[in-house]
């Protein structure tokens, strides 16, 4: 069975952002095209930002597939460690803000920016 190695990006019990893989299954179709089993989503966005952008520490409000379609966007998290992702590559962002807690921005959430000469260009797949 072939396996898709999902990335994701979390709110652990303690309240901070981490990242994890799971693995799921592309059991379905045949050998020469397996897939996985077909998922909701609820709409997409796609997004353009320019060299040099930088956000400040947020939660994700809704879950989301992000793909990287052009440049690299390095998420950062409060622990000081990050992850750069590449075109092709992809994370699935489900970092929420606690129920009833207000946010945090010395321990909720995580923080994106472009990185290198070319413009940063993602899709956002609601899940």
């Amino acid at each position: 069975m072939t396996q898709f190695t999902k990335v994701i990006l979390f709110t652990d019990s303690d309240g901070y952002a981490r990242f994890r893989e799971e693995s799921l299954a592309l059991d379905q179709g045949s050998p020469q095209s397996a897939l996985s089993a077909l998922m909701p989503s609820g709409g997409y966005q796609l997004r353009a930002s320019p060299v040099g952008f930088r956000s400040t520490f947020h939660c994700t409000t809704d879950p989301q597939w992000v793909f990287i379609l052009a440049g690299q966007m390095e998420i950062g998290l409060q622990d000081g460690s990050s992850r750069i992702f590449k075109p092709g590559q992809h994370f699935y962002s489900a970092d929420l803000l606690p129920t009833g807690q207000e946010f945090d921005a010395r321990r909720h959430g995580h923080w994106s920016r472009q990185l290198g000469p070319e413009p940063l260009q993602t899709l956002f797949v609601r899940g």
